[in-house]
């Protein structure tokens, strides 16, 4: 692992950086989200703007990330760590790699659990349609789509537009929120459609 280039790159959906790690619940967030995801380094001693601080204690640190993947993510996460000397300093790299047991869920500090995806560089509260996503593409459900005026009519809609969200969704064919949902998660198990989370919103998009 090239810690430099890596650090050059700057964050990103597989890569975090963490000066030290102070709380639990924030970096099990992180956590979390590389393990929904495609998997991710966090590399602790590096502060966000790419600087090299170093850690001060690399057991303390490793004992932290341990107790959070132990227990604040559910099912719980193994980090893998290796340390990294650069310019006298040590760096802590930490792969967590994607799972095959999603959806991995955090402990809040509100003490519930919720369930994260990496975007951009951000850790995203992930909605129910992407959490049923991520279940049924760890049972590996292939469900066989069949084509009624529902699904034929979202697909005319994407030829003419960019975009729709669950909402825009329910409107064009009069469905429940639930229905719909049923609908979109099909699709995108399925390849037709694919599903975009941003901080603020979630669209679906053609393939």
């Amino acid at each position: 692992m090239n810690i430099k280039k890596l650090i050059l790159e700057g964050e990103g959906v597989r890569l975090d950086f963490k000066k030290t790690i102070t709380h639990v619940h924030k970096i099990a967030k992180t956590m979390v989200s590389f393990a929904n995801n495609r998997g991710g380094v966090i590399l602790v001693g590096v502060m966000d703007d790419g600087s090299i601080k170093g850690v001060k204690s690399e057991e303390e640190e490793k004992y932290q990330l341990t107790k959070a993947g132990t227990f604040y993510c559910k099912p719980s996460i193994e980090p893998i760590f290796t340390e990294y000397e650069i310019d006298g300093k040590i760096v802590l790299a930490v792969v967590i790699e994607e799972s095959e047991v999603k959806p991995h869920y955090a402990l809040g500090e509100d003490e519930k659990w919720w369930a994260y995806i990496r975007v951009k560089d951000k850790s995203v509260l992930a909605s129910k349609i992407v959490v049923d996503v991520l279940k049924k593409e760890t049972k590996g459900d292939n469900n066989l789509i069949i084509y009624t005026t529902k699904e034929k009519a979202l697909l005319e809609y994407l030829a003419d537009n960019e975009r729709i969200t669950l909402l825009e969704f329910c409107k064009l064919i009069n469905i429940s929120r639930r229905r719909a949902s049923k609908i979109l998660v099909n699709l995108v198990l399925s390849g037709v459609i694919r599903v975009h989370s941003t901080e603020k919103t979630e669209y679906y998009t053609a393939a």
